[in-house]
């Protein structure tokens, strides 16, 4: 293995420990989402270009917009439950 191929495995790894350590929701959506980019880098080194863009399509782009999407929604519901109480 060269050198960007044992690199980019040590930053999956360490991604990886970070999100099982974290407990913030935000900076897990994050971490998972350059772990995906990752992972598709490894994917063109393994010379599987049709793997790579679909890494990149739905592990980076289409799940990460769902994530930040339902944390947008979880906001809004704790932000109606304050008002609410405000208002009594």
């Amino acid at each position: 293995m060269d050198f960007l191929s044992m690199m980019l495995l040590a930053f999956i790894l360490i991604c990886a420990l970070i999100v099982c350590l974290t407990r913030n929701l935000l900076t897990s959506i994050i971490i998972l989402m350059s772990q995906s980019l990752a992972m598709s880098v490894i994917w063109i080194l393994l010379e599987s270009p049709d793997l790579a863009i679909t890494e990149a399509a739905v592990g980076a782009g289409v799940t990460s917009l769902l994530f930040f999407v339902t944390l947008k929604k979880i906001h809004a519901i704790e932000g109606d439950s304050k008002d609410g109480k405000a208002e009594r």
